[in-house]
């Protein structure tokens, strides 16, 4: 029997599919949660208890030892890749997910042992799994009660853009241009951004995104910059322009993942 399916973790995790009404990709990872540096100089993908894609939800179970010291778990006396013994490594991973799992647009919601019926070593021996759907509904209502309702995808993209600049340095600023979707400054430099969201004709938003582009490039200043900024699945369509043209003209494409993550398209 697969003793990670039978373990504390699959059990919360399960009344989180419950609750939800969605299944959870479990031990999900993402491209940019990553670990530090090995041996190697590579960086391992951080994975996450559970990830709810409908719900742009990610939740972590912390058992015992995320909170306070537990030997066993901690192996005091080996050093991990980061410097520090496993203890504090997992409290500087534990950080890391908390800053960067809402930076890429998603919710992040924890729930801890105490937070259900637990016995004293932190353990669910007793699984009252009525009390427990309730307490794990208790922990996760308040999150989702907190995510903004999209009217449209576009507005979901612009505000995945916007968390994704914000978190790189930038400082969002009042539009030039009253129609612009996004604007922001750094350094000097300013990016004016037109943002799309998913349609059932992805070719014509982007056409009609770079005409939108076009009529804000009235700036002479080398250090105004433009972006346009679709789901991934819009990225082929805004591809379609040269990247020759789209250099000469200043224009960056981004694209904005199902998770909430912006990459920069241009390959």
């Amino acid at each position: 029997m697969d003793a990670r399916a039978e373990s504390d973790e699959a059990y919360v995790l399960d009344l989180c599919d419950e609750y939800l009404d969605e299944r959870a990709s479990r031990q999900h990872r993402f491209d940019w949660l990553r670990g530090d540096p090995g041996t190697n100089g590579r960086r391992a993908r951080l994975p996450v208890d559970g990830y709810w894609p409908g719900r742009r939800l990610v939740v972590e179970y912390r058992e015992r030892q995320h909170d306070e010291p537990v030997a066993f778990f901690d192996k005091p006396e080996r050093t991990t890749v980061s410097g520090v013994h496993r203890g504090e490594q997992r409290a500087l991973y534990d950080a890391r997910r908390e800053a960067e799992i809402p930076r890429h647009g998603l919710r992040l919601a924890v729930v801890r042992p105490a937070d259900l019926d637990a016995d004293a070593r932190g353990r669910l021996r007793r699984r009252d799994r009525t009390a427990d759907l309730a307490a794990v509904a208790a922990r996760l209502a308040p999150v989702l009660e907190t995510w903004p309702s999209w009217s449209s995808d576009e507005d979901r993209v612009v505000h995945a853009f916007r968390t994704h600049l914000t978190g790189d340095g930038w400082r969002i600023v009042a539009p030039t241009d009253p129609y612009t979707d996004l604007e922001a400054e750094r350094d000097g430099r300013r990016l004016v951004a037109e943002a799309k969201g998913r349609t059932s004709e992805p070719g014509i938003d982007a056409d009609i995104a770079y005409g939108q582009l076009l009529r804000r490039m009235t700036a002479e200043s080398a250090d105004v910059r433009y972006a346009l900024v679709v789901p991934s699945e819009g990225v082929r369509a805004a591809l379609r322009v040269p990247l020759r043209v789209r250099e000469r003209l200043g224009i960056e494409v981004y694209a904005v993942g199902a998770d909430g993550g912006v990459t920069l398209a241009d390959g």
